[in-house]
C-alpha cells in the first residue's frame, strides 16, 4: 500500500497545486486547508515537487514557529532529493539560522548555495558570485571562483 502511495504521490500533487493555483474559491479556507492536506500527503508520501512547494509555503508564510520549522523541515528533505530551489531555500535559512532547530551554519550554507548553483538556480548563482567575490560566508575573496560563477550569471 506503501508503495501506491509513494506512485500516486507525484499526480496527487499536480492535483493539489492547480487547485492552489486555481481562482475559483480563492479566498476559501475550507479549499485551504484541503489543498494544505493534499500537499502534505504528497510531502510525505516523497513527491519531491510537493515537498518543496509544501515546505516553502509553511516555512515562509505558516503560522507559528512549529509550521516553520516544519516547513524547513520538509525544504531540507526537497534538497537532499535534488531540488534546486529548496537547496537555495535551505542555503538562506541556514545561513541566517531559524530557532533552536537550524542553527546558523556558514558551511552548510555554502554546500546547499553550491548545490544550487549548480544546477543554474540564477539566485543561487548570485549568492556564489557574492560569496567570492566579497569573501562571504568564512570563504577568501577568491576571484577565478568569483569568475567561474560570474560567467553562470543570467
Amino acid at each position: 500500500m506503501r508503495y501506491l502511495m509513494r506512485l500516486m504521490a507525484p499526480l496527487v500533487f499536480l492535483i493539489a497545486y492547480g487547485l492552489f493555483r486555481a481562482e475559483l474559491g480563492k479566498k476559501s479556507l475550507k479549499k485551504h486547508g484541503f489543498v494544505m492536506r493534499v500537499f502534505r500527503f504528497a510531502a510525505d508520501n516523497d513527491s519531491q515537487r510537493a515537498l518543496s512547494v509544501y515546505g516553502h509555503l509553511l516555512h515562509f508564510r505558516g503560522d507559528g514557529v512549529q509550521n516553520r520549522i516544519q516547513g524547513a523541515i520538509y525544504l531540507e528533505r526537497a534538497a537532499a532529493a535534488g531540488d534546486a530551489k529548496a537547496q537555495y531555500q535551505m542555503g538562506r535559512v541556514y545561513e541566517s539560522g531559524f530557532e533552536h532547530h537550524f542553527q546558523p551554519d556558514a558551511d552548510k550554507a555554502l554546500a546547499f548555495y553550491r548545490q544550487a548553483g549548480q544546477q543554474r538556480h540564477p539566485l543561487a548563482v548570485r549568492r556564489m558570485f557574492d560569496v567570492y567575490d566579497q569573501g562571504q560566508l568564512g570563504q577568501l575573496v577568491d576571484a577565478v571562483q568569483a569568475q567561474s560563477w560570474q560567467q553562470l550569471l543570467p
